[in-house]
């Protein structure tokens, strides 16, 4: 009888309102925050818009340490302790949680043939491919057991959510994607580093990048060079994609010393333009970038025909990111770049101004 009145009568002893601490804000990145409570160990990550579009998306990730009760009004998701299985939808959590020195955790991925990861790639066999959103294969994301499941969202909420909720699947969104910031878009690695138990590693990583972004930022705005036009991009089943002038890769291009010839675009998202207009844009271009899949002119030949006798073109001032790629399309630029801005820019400057870079390319390569 008493045991039972024990029992009946325990209640929680925290509350959701307890977790007003301030564990981590960022300083660059704007999708995220870590939060928790006095003489608590658990914490909470609120992650903010992590898609396109998104307008007061709040999502909650409740990390339960030391035997800690979920505070009372907690309606997010739960992990308890440091998780050991991972299933990440994304590459980019794949080279956080490798600097990270966690990617032993990872069990599950999206798209296998086109992760560049050698610790991944030594180790594939064990590790199981879901497939992708839409189409997931839910029997084999079972049979792996993960701990959690971290995914992004593109111009709306992730169609696993309801499916991974009705399996008691906790997730989390990773919204590196949707930063403008370069060094905003590395520092979710503070947060990936929460999930695994490495806060402080995560904080020491990070607090590095934008020491050495802004040496290089500061090299080019000290040697006051001219500005080359940049053109983006090529056409993506059949469409022309400009980014927006707030967009990371604008502001990468600007901190290298370039100027981004497109200035319609001032939104969120990119913006299709027809192939008239981007004729002219690259007609009036020094340098024209990120071209698609292409490894030569002659493929950049086939793809715009029309745009051969294009300064940037006769000139060989066509750039790829993807130098570090295999044969169906997977780059590291997309991978590993996102961690590693600094050396995004390092490239940049070296297509821009070549004369203040000595080192090799890492991920950008001059079509020839």
């Amino acid at each position: 009888m008493l045991l039972t009145v024990l029992v009946g009568c325990h209640q929680k002893d925290v509350d959701i309102a307890d977790f007003d601490k301030v564990v981590y804000s960022p300083e660059y990145a704007t999708g995220f925050e870590i939060v928790g409570a006095e003489g608590k160990e658990s914490v909470i990550i609120n992650v903010k818009n992590p898609w396109q579009g998104a307008d007061s998306i709040n999502t909650q990730l409740f990390i339960a340490r030391n035997g800690e009760d979920v505070p009372d009004g907690f309606n997010g998701q739960v992990i308890h302790g440091m998780p050991e299985r991972i299933v990440t939808m994304s590459s980019t959590v794949i080279a956080m949680l490798d600097a990270l020195g966690a990617v032993n955790t990872v069990v599950g991925v999206s798209g296998m043939e086109y992760i560049l990861n050698p610790k991944i790639l030594a180790k594939r066999d064990s590790i199981g491919d879901v497939g992708y959103e839409g189409n997931i294969n839910y029997e084999m994301l079972l049979s792996l057991e993960p701990d959690i499941v971290l995914f992004f969202g593109i111009r709306g909420a992730n169609s696993m959510e309801g499916k991974l909720k009705e399996l008691n699947i906790p997730y989390m969104y990773v919204g590196d994607h949707v930063e403008n910031s370069p060094i905003g878009k590395a520092e979710w690695i503070v947060a990936i580093s929460e999930i695994v138990g490495k806060r402080d590693e995560g904080i020491k990583v990070f607090s590095e990048i934008p020491k050495r972004y802004d040496a290089w930022k500061k090299k080019v705005a000290d040697a006051k060079l001219d500005a080359p036009k940049v053109m983006m991009n090529i056409p993506y089943n059949g469409t022309w994609f400009m980014p927006s002038t707030e967009s990371y890769v604008a502001r990468l291009i600007a901190d290298a010393g370039g100027d981004y010839i497109y200035k319609k675009n001032t939104g969120t998202t990119s913006m299709p333009i027809d192939l008239e207009e981007a004729y002219q844009l690259v007609s009036a271009s020094d340098v024209w970038l990120d071209v698609g899949l292409t490894n030569t002119l002659d493929e950049v030949k086939a793809a715009c025909p029309k745009f051969t006798d294009t300064n940037c073109f006769i000139n060989g001032k066509v750039y790829n990111n993807n130098l570090r790629s295999n044969e169906v399309g997977g780059s590291d630029y997309f991978e590993s770049g996102v961690v590693n801005p600094d050396l995004v820019l390092r490239d940049l400057i070296k297509i821009f101004h070549p004369e203040l870079v000595q080192d090799d390319f890492v991920y950008y390569k001059q079509l020839k």
